[in-house]
């Protein structure tokens, strides 16, 4: 699969000057972990499950969650359950052209070798499980569910843990959680796609949800949260993992208290001033705003329960042509060291320092490609979006 590959040759071109590359599941957890991008979520009961999940993969969606747990109520998971193996099994049989990653959230380790021994040959189109509530205590069942799914499919499922426990919350708590955490998940990590954040789960702990007018960021309680799981799991030495957005729950018109986060001028400057309006009504302003800042924190990619949020995150994803020129002249450097002016003479690039941030940013570039000369963000929301 490629990301934006529902564009035209010609879109492509003019909006590229360097296209995404094409990814699957044997493309190496890496390049794959930063692809996933906004990773749209699913309810398992939805009625026509496995044409919702072609229709979303043909207009853009590359990963995928289909969720046996919150998304559902408790008396439904048997029914659950079964609409998932007909499903999945409908995929196998017939199988999409492009078919997204594909993850299936369960509510115990338990479900995870009982689904794959009931999906038999169909588990061929499962890429793996997300594994919610994980602990350092959950978590190594977990694990030895999946290896256990693993023996019985013959193959080597992937795992996406979600941190959201009050476990990991809690000051008292939290360094010990955190440290086990990584010693569990080092343990098994060939097999670890990314870390994920519930947001949700966690604003719950404490009664509290952020209004569109807010990110997740002003909420101090969990973003103290995710400052020290990406201090703990996401470094950038080698030893860390890919840490991802929290989901951003607003899709429609809601009551706003505060005045717009988005600036008219590049809309206007790039004739989309209609697409501002738009952005608005749906509070999406505020989704732009929160996967800015994710990036800032150290996030890549983000849950999505809507599929008009996986457009705006992956096109906030593309590398613009600044950003690749810095990353390619520190790159060049190398172990020269020193101080470099940034070809666009409007910042310092130091190579020491900035080279983890280039090595980042060229991987994100593989995956969601470099945009041309005067492409923006606007316009490849614009082209993305529909009318």
């Amino acid at each position: 699969m490629r990301h934006f590959g529902y564009l035209s040759a010609s879109e492509t071109g003019a909006l590229f000057a360097s296209p995404p590359e094409t990814f699957h599941r044997r493309s190496g957890r890496e390049l794959l972990s930063v692809a996933l991008g906004a990773t749209l979520y699913m309810p398992a009961t939805r009625p026509a499950l496995a044409a919702d999940i072609v229709k979303q993969a043909t207009a853009g969606v590359t990963s995928v969650v289909v969720c046996l747990e919150d998304a559902i109520a408790d008396d439904q998971v048997a029914e659950g359950e079964a609409n998932l193996v007909a499903a999945l099994t409908d995929l196998h049989d017939e199988p999409a052209a492009e078919p997204p990653i594909l993850f299936v959230r369960v509510r115990h380790a338990a479900q995870i070798p009982r689904l794959v021994a009931r999906l038999g040959p169909a588990a061929a189109v499962l890429d793996g499980f997300v594994m919610p509530k994980f602990t350092a205590t959950s978590g190594t069942e977990y694990l030895h569910a999946l290896d256990e799914a693993d023996a019985m499919a013959g193959t080597a499922l992937l795992a996406m843990p979600v941190i959201e426990s009050g476990a990991v919350l809690y000051a008292e708590t939290r360094v010990d959680e955190l440290t086990r955490l990584r010693a569990l998940l080092h343990r098994d990590r060939r097999r670890i796609l990314a870390v994920r954040l519930g947001a949700t789960d966690l604003c719950a702990l404490y009664g509290l949800r952020r209004s569109p007018d807010l990110s997740i960021y002003d909420v101090k309680v969990v973003s103290s949260l995710i400052a020290d799981v990406v201090n703990v799991l996401g470094r950038a030495d080698g030893s860390g993992f890919t840490v991802t957005g929290p989901v951003w729950e607003y899709y429609a018109g809601v009551e706003r208290i505060f005045k717009p986060l988005l600036r008219s001028s590049p809309f206007t400057e790039h004739n989309e001033p209609e697409l501002r309006g738009r952005l608005l009504d749906r509070a999406i302003d505020g989704l732009i705003r929160e996967v800015s800042l994710d990036r800032a924190n150290g996030l890549i990619g983000k849950t999505a329960i809507h599929p008009s949020h996986v457009a705006v995150v992956n096109a906030l994803s593309v590398v613009s042509a600044e950003e690749h020129r810095d990353a390619s002249d520190v790159l060049r450097a190398g172990r020269a060291g020193g101080v470099l002016a940034s070809g666009h003479g409007n910042k310092m690039n130091e190579t020491g320092p900035h080279t983890a941030w280039a090595r980042l940013t060229m991987l994100r570039a593989r995956a969601f490609g470099v945009a041309a000369d005067d492409v923006s963000f606007v316009d490849l929301l614009a082209a993305s979006l529909p009318r």
